[in-house]
């Protein structure tokens, strides 16, 4: 099987030239980020997902101010980038975000260049390069699962009344109780995942809850989410106007990134102050709600996805999940090992069977039979009209 990302061959910015797209939060840059520009951006670990999001927008290479593998675990962002031909120039340092949006930059091997003023020297990554810097994060993943270990007992004793009792989960307008719920997430595979469960969502009509941008995702697949959760980063317009319930997902501290936004827009919403990432909020709230089963897509369940979010987001995925506990249930992975196969040979033996059912249904019945005999009777006489519509000479019979 191809991987999408797979788009052109050219792996070495060599006297590359563009305008940039500068943003600290790569997510927010894809948004925006058009064919052919260059994306400046201060991602340190570059996730599959981020990854993802700028080879879709077909880039001419990435700037990074920081290092795409700090060798804290094994990134998969990188290689992604590489495999689809994108040059990338790493740990470029903070000079490269002083560059402003719409600059031209001309890229000469590791250099970044506006003019003839030297903006930044970084690393030109390789796909030896990466291979090299990704087996020196596998030596080290020890150290990321003590860090996972101390992190859980950290989110337990902050988060204990909300993961135990449901302490703080907010009111909320959308009716939860002894209904499915289908939590979207725009993470790996969500596309393949949400086409698949578009049976299931038509047959059992499950709650819909998008995740900041798997609101989109929901709303692209012909559906509406009756919820939308989130810091509101990643989440367009038009789907926060779309009649969903909004729930902006704050901090412990009262901080609400996403307030501003949903104010300026101008629709209801309520806060849910909570440790953890957005999709952990979305699955207590459905939990606490009464949900009879949650069907998560596109969510976090491996170890290098839960490293992908950083430790502070590790523990709350991985505990919310063991309080959830049998309600459940994970699309993540449907996709690559289920196909729809119908032959046309099957198809064409589930046709004759139809309609030799019928015939059997007609055959006993004074109509089907009365029917048949004029058939009998007049059979010549249709075969010389078929051979007529084809141009052929009559017919006769060998009797």
């Amino acid at each position: 099987m191809k991987r999408p990302w797979k788009l052109r061959k050219k792996v070495r910015p060599e006297q590359e030239d563009g305008r940039v797209r500068v943003d600290e939060r790569t997510k927010k840059l894809a948004r925006r980020l058009e064919t052919g520009e260059i994306a400046v951006i201060d991602h340190a670990d570059i996730d599959r997902v981020a990854a993802e999001s700028l080879v879709s927008c077909r880039p001419a290479a990435v700037l990074n101010a920081a290092k795409s593998t700090t060798g804290r675990y094994p990134n998969l962002g990188p290689r992604i980038l590489l495999d689809a031909g994108i040059p990338l120039i790493d740990d470029l340092g903070p000079d490269i975000m002083t560059l402003q949006e719409g600059d031209r930059v001309r890229l000469d091997g590791d250099s970044v260049y506006a003019g003839d003023k030297l903006i930044a020297q970084g690393q030109v990554q390789t796909l030896e390069t990466n291979e090299q810097a990704m087996n020196d994060a596998r030596e080290g993943m020890s150290a990321q699962i003590e860090a996972f270990a101390a992190n859980t007992m950290e989110y337990l004793s902050r988060e204990r009344d909300l993961l135990l009792n449901s302490v703080g989960i907010p009111e909320v307008k959308t009716e939860f109780n002894d209904h499915h719920v289908l939590v979207v997430v725009r993470g790996y595979h969500y596309k393949e995942d949400l086409n698949l469960l578009k049976t299931y969502i038509r047959d059992y009509r499950p709650v819909l809850v998008g995740v900041d941008g798997g609101a989109d995702a929901i709303l692209e697949a012909g559906f509406t989410p009756a919820m939308i959760i989130g810091d509101m980063d990643s989440v367009s317009d038009k789907a926060l106007t779309c009649g969903a319930e909004i729930v902006v997902h704050a901090y412990r501290d009262g901080r609400a990134p996403g307030l501003d936004r949903v104010e300026n827009i101008g629709v209801e919403h309520v806060i849910f102050p909570a440790t953890g990432t957005s999709e952990d909020a979305a699955m207590l709230l459905a939990d606490a709600k009464g949900a009879s089963l949650i069907v998560t897509l596109g969510t976090h369940t491996t170890l290098t996805e839960f490293l992908d979010k950083g430790r502070a987001g590790m523990a709350s995925t991985f505990f919310t999940r063991l309080v959830v506990g049998p309600k459940l249930v994970d699309a993540k992975g449907v996709s690559r090992i289920y196909r729809t196969r119908i032959s046309s040979w099957q198809l064409f033996m589930l046709s004759a069977a139809g309609l030799l059912a019928i015939i059997l249904a007609l055959a006993v019945t004074p109509a089907g039979q009365a029917f048949f005999s004029i058939i009998l009777v007049h059979f010549w006489d249709i075969v010389d009209i078929v051979r007529g519509w084809l141009g052929l000479a009559p017919g006769v019979p060998t009797t």
